[in-house]
């Protein structure tokens, strides 16, 4: 009988290039959004970049968004005209950029009186000017039979008709993966699981981070030129490692959402509720087979990396989706609840968080470490071309282009309509991944992914717990909190062959993610 070898971990040579004996151009802190377009950036201008992330690329606000690449139709409400063209021409390059993940989406703004869809349709008609030549389609104005045709579950009585827009829509978390295996394929490394827990200084000045592989426990310190701070609503945390007494920056903000089956939307068309009893917009949006019904603003005292849904936000969604659809989800419609944390940067005493701006913000402290908070995923290419300029002028790199504005992301490839959703957001990997062992071996009869997926998130995209597969490289955790624990033993016996585990690490595993997932569930 022959034995099989031990595989090879894929983070042996990560590692071992993140802590090779050099200076790195530069140092990116965080991997979502902010961290990974920052670094892409960098790595496409052809600087040395290391990219540190304490837990998962997109484990935090980065995987939880509403699933919309969008200039933002309420910030043109509350007159940032400069920011929602910069939205709309970021929204346009994406969609030119990774055409596997983004797409046009119709929303529909249901008009119940007689003034709402001449108002809605004048500042949409603004949204389409603003987009200029990277429009997606134009606005206009469907009568009641052409509302229902598009979402038929909406609310017959006193239905006038409305105003369709379009807009993007894509996957979060996927993007996040997609970004880590561009700046990968430019030569730059990132590495999950190595939270930063000290930065160094020599002489007054920040010229490197300790870090800590939270796999084996070692500690190891790296030298950059320059170090940004792109950690999301923990800036603060990462700046108070430099000087203690620092004022805080942020005033976090929790975003909830809820997931529910594609029957109570089941048109070819989001809803878009421009003004709920609170001021906000409420999105139902269809997301892989789907909905997707969102969001609250709750300010909060404090970040936390697993935030919690309250009932009262739970609550306030589905009494506002019972307003438009019929029929509408209860409770024990709810497949998954998660929520989000929004950096919002802080303003004057007072002001609600909803009003804070959207805006990306850039600070340099005394020592040279480099902070970006605020912003959103629309604009993420922006706010690393913003931040890359910054820290070559401090660090004294030698001027070059940015090249991102044209740059195809990895595997960006038209969209292969006949493939279901979870195979497309893959692009030009999709056929290597159905070459792999377990491709027509599904994980859970109500979940669209297989085994294949597994190994690929192990062997290609640096997945290293049953969470990191079943919530960000695969989006089980969302689509269904229950099945996806049910499919956890399954995804840490594979993990567990593949990184060479043993039965205690895969039992581990699975009551960790467990635990978590419960969260996510609804009792």
């Amino acid at each position: 009988m022959t034995t099989q070898p031990t595989p090879t971990d894929p983070r042996t040579a990560v590692l071992h290039a993140a802590t090779t004996d050099q200076t790195w151009d530069l140092l990116v802190i965080g991997g979502g959004a902010s961290g990974l377009g920052t670094a892409v950036e960098a790595a496409t201008r052809g600087y040395r970049v290391l990219l540190l992330e304490s837990h998962d690329y997109a484990k935090g606000t980065s995987s939880r968004s509403t699933k919309l690449v969008h200039g933002g139709v309420r910030y043109l409400a509350q007159g940032n005209v400069s920011l929602v063209r910069e939205a709309l021409h970021e929204r346009g390059l994406l969609k030119q950029n990774a055409p596997h993940l983004v797409h046009d989406l119709g929303f529909l703004i249901a008009a119940y009186k007689w003034w709402a869809a001449p108002f809605y349709g004048i500042g949409l008609k603004m949204y389409d000017l603003l987009a200029g030549k990277l429009n997606l389609k134009a606005s206009r104005y469907v009568n009641k039979a052409q509302a229902l045709e598009r979402t038929p579950t909406l609310k017959k009585q006193a239905l006038k008709g409305g105003i369709l827009y379009f807009d993007g829509q894509f996957d979060d978390a996927r993007l996040a993966v997609t970004l880590l295996r561009t700046l990968e394929d430019h030569g730059g490394v990132a590495l999950n699981h190595a939270p930063v827990v000290g930065l160094i200084r020599e002489g007054g000045k920040i010229t490197g981070a300790r870090f800590r592989d939270g796999e084996t426990g070692q500690e190891h310190a790296v030298k950059a030129r320059a170090v940004v701070n792109a950690t999301g609503v923990f800036v603060d945390d990462v700046r108070r490692m430099e000087n203690p007494s620092v004022k805080p920056m942020l005033s976090p903000s929790q975003g909830v959402h809820v997931v529910v089956d594609r029957r109570f939307l089941p048109g070819d068309s989001a809803i878009m509720v421009p003004r709920t009893d609170d001021g906000r917009v409420l999105f139902a949006v269809p997301w892989h087979d789907h909905v997707v019904i969102g969001t609250t603003d709750t300010p909060l005292p404090e970040a936390s990396v697993e935030p919690r849904a309250l009932p009262e936000e739970v609550e306030f969604i589905l009494k506002t989706a019972a307003q438009y659809l019929d029929p509408a989800p209860t409770r024990a419609d709810v497949r998954s609840v998660y929520a989000g944390l929004r950096p919002l940067v802080k303003a004057a005493e007072g002001t609600d968080t909803k009003s804070l701006s959207r805006d990306h913000v850039i600070r340099i402290s005394d020592g040279g470490l480099i902070t970006l908070t605020g912003g959103k995923w629309t604009t993420y290419r922006r706010m690393g071309e913003d931040t890359v300029n910054r820290a070559a002028a401090q660090a004294g790199l030698p001027e070059r282009l940015s090249l991102t504005a044209g740059l195809k992301l990895h595997g960006a490839a038209a969209p292969d309509t006949h493939l279901a959703d979870h195979w497309r957001v893959y692009g030009t990997d999709t056929a290597r991944i159905q070459a792999l062992p377990g491709a027509d071996a599904p994980l859970h009869p109500e979940l669209p992914y297989t085994e294949a997926e597994v190994r690929w998130a192990v062997r290609a995209e640096q997945a290293r717990t049953v969470e990191d597969v079943l919530s960000r490289r695969l989006r089980a955790l969302l689509l269904n909190a229950r099945a996806s624990i049910e499919a956890a033993p399954r995804v840490a016996a594979i993990l567990a062959g593949e990184l060479g585990r043993d039965a205690a690490w895969q039992e581990a595993q699975v009551r960790a993610y467990t635990e978590l997932a419960g969260g996510y569930v609804l009792n």
